[in-house]
């Protein structure tokens, strides 16, 4: 027997969602991957897999990437994106702490997937990041200062 959806169950958003974690150095310097499927920089983390939390993905990817076993804090930015190629995103960024020398020297990059991982001043984001995403990266910095999280729409925040 075929299920017949209702008008309101087809018009539900079905984002797609990845999370991310933003370390620092002892100089507050922020760590950037480069992924080798892509260009550019971007933070550690990935998509969100069915049945799994967005701190749980974080974690994972971390782990799967970095092959380090970081805490992961609090809650920085949740981001709404979408993106009319790809659809509807809900972007987390968690607070990665700042990563003592001996688990920056542990890194150890997921050849598969990663060129580098590297850290960088936050006044070098624009240059590196694509702008949406240096501008969600500058407001998690900012939130991180605050000790407070932000919703975000397309990498900035929303008028109220």
């Amino acid at each position: 027997m075929t299920e017949i959806k209702t008008d309101h169950e087809l018009r539900m958003a079905r984002p797609r969602m990845a999370a991310g974690a933003l370390f620092f150095n002892d100089q507050g310097h922020v760590l950037l991957v480069r992924p080798s499927y892509k260009p550019g920089w971007e933070v550690p983390g990935g998509y969100v897999e069915e049945g799994e939390s967005p701190l749980a993905a974080c974690r994972r990817e971390v782990q799967e990437e970095l092959g380090v076993s970081a805490a992961i804090g609090s809650l920085l930015v949740v981001d709404w994106a979408p993106s009319e190629a790809e659809g509807d995103k809900v972007l987390y960024i968690f607070d990665g702490g700042v990563l003592p020398p001996d688990e920056v020297g542990a890194i150890k990059l997921a050849s598969d997937e990663l060129l580098a991982a590297e850290f960088h001043p936050a006044g070098t984001l624009d240059e590196l990041l694509i702008p949406r995403l240096a501008r969600r990266v500058k407001q998690a910095i900012t939130a991180r200062g605050q000790a407070h999280p932000r919703y975000l729409e397309h990498g900035e925040l929303p008028r109220m």
